[in-house]
């Protein structure tokens, strides 16, 4: 954020009281690896530099208070530890609130209350994680002034388990890893089956990161993330009759094609032809990367978003316009849906000098298309959640 200042101040007249301690959490973006998180696959996430900020003071009781700037119409949102559980009228709060209980169903001792003010530069709706960034904002605030000493693959988990368990929203670990072990100008590439986990430099040598918003508001909970999840389920439940697997994420393009057909179901062959072969292009794109190609990232890049589209079905006509724009626009060397789909974001490659033409010439054959504009993001590849200071 340009201006801590200007949130310092925020926090005295809302609280009536000073707050030293400023926290971030980055939002993510998944370069490639959609839907494979919780189909035991790799995923290629890297943290933002836009993010949520946090200024915490710490109270003597149990109450909680808790404000955002991105919803004033909402006031200050109070709860406390001793009755923690989802309430609708608290809206935004339950993500914050579901990871306190969730440490405290762990075992740790959360004393006292506090007064929060959050504040989020990572659009609403957008598919680049806001829920998840202010989960592991939470999980690192807590770590940090309770003194817990929680490691922060553990952090992860405990914020993914509160999104599933508190809010209901079946989501894979990808997003809160990404925004927990995010490194400056690194992707992860994450096994989702066994959480194992290395860096790969990003060397964009002349190129930047453009994230596109469609600007179509959707929420997660009520997209059909839930039904494609469970297609995936039970196409795998079929393979693992003829197959000794735990995971869609292990079968090769040519072990599911020797299998597909015990699924019986042409449309959950489809999804889980996505699952096998998204896994498969992902490690090949990092291995192109690895290789300084940018260019064959790019066109993995594309392969995935031809696969949301067709087989698993997952992006719409705004996504769909969006990359469709991109890929006929000069300078760009890769473009796809990123997220969850039916809505949200697409991350483009594109050359720095013809970033400006591009955001011009897509911003308005979109525009006429759908009837409303999208808008861009440059972004940089940010570390972690962390406390500033």
């Amino acid at each position: 954020m340009e201006n801590i200042n200007v949130l310092k101040n925020d926090f005295t007249e809302l609280f009536k009281k000073d707050s030293k301690n400023v926290y971030f959490s980055p939002g993510r973006v998944n370069l490639i690896g959609e839907h494979t998180d919780y189909n035991g696959g790799n995923v290629f996430p890297c943290a933002l530099t836009i993010g949520t900020y946090a200024l915490v003071t710490k109270r003597s009781d149990k109450k909680v208070l808790v404000s955002s700037l991105n919803f004033k119409e909402l006031g200050i949102i109070e709860f406390n530890l001793e009755n923690m559980v989802y309430d609708k009228a608290h809206d935004w709060a339950n993500y914050p609130k579901g990871v306190i209980k969730t440490f405290e169903n762990h075992g740790f001792n959360i004393t006292n209350g506090f007064e929060i003010l959050f504040y989020g530069n990572i659009p609403n709706g957008s598919g680049l994680s806001s829920s998840a960034s202010i989960e592991v904002l939470m999980g690192v605030i807590l770590n940090e002034t309770f003194n817990l000493n929680i490691d922060m693959v553990d952090i992860v988990k405990m914020c993914q388990e509160a999104e599933n368990k508190f809010i209901g929203v079946n989501c894979g670990i990808m997003d809160q890893f990404a925004i927990g072990m995010g490194k400056d100008n690194c992707a992860i590439l994450l096994d989702c089956n066994t959480l194992n986990y290395s860096y790969s430099n990003i060397d964009m040598e002349g190129y930047k990161i453009v994230i596109a918003n469609t600007n179509k508001k959707r929420g997660l909970a009520d997209s059909k993330y839930n039904e494609r999840r469970s297609e995936c389920e039970d196409a795998l439940a079929k393979i693992q009759k003829v197959k000794n697997i735990k995971a869609l994420g292990e079968l090769t393009e040519e072990e599911f094609e020797e299998v597909k057909d015990c699924i019986g179901d042409p449309i959950k062959i489809k999804r889980a032809k996505h699952a096998v072969y998204e896994n498969r292009r992902t490690l090949k794109a990092v291995k192109a990367l690895e290789e300084n190609d940018l260019a064959l990232f790019g066109k993995f890049m594309n392969a995935s978003h031809v696969s949301l589209r067709d087989d698993y079905e997952v992006t719409g006509i705004e996504l769909d316009t969006l990359v469709a724009l991109a890929w006929e626009t000069e300078g760009v060397i890769g473009a796809r849906m990123t997220g969850a789909g039916f809505g949200g974001c697409t991350v483009n490659i594109v050359k720095e000098d013809c970033i400006d033409a591009f955001i011009e010439k897509v911003k308005k054959a979109y525009t006429d298309k759908i009837g409303y504009e999208p808008d861009f993001y440059v972004v940089n590849i940010s570390g972690g959640a962390r406390k500033l200071s």
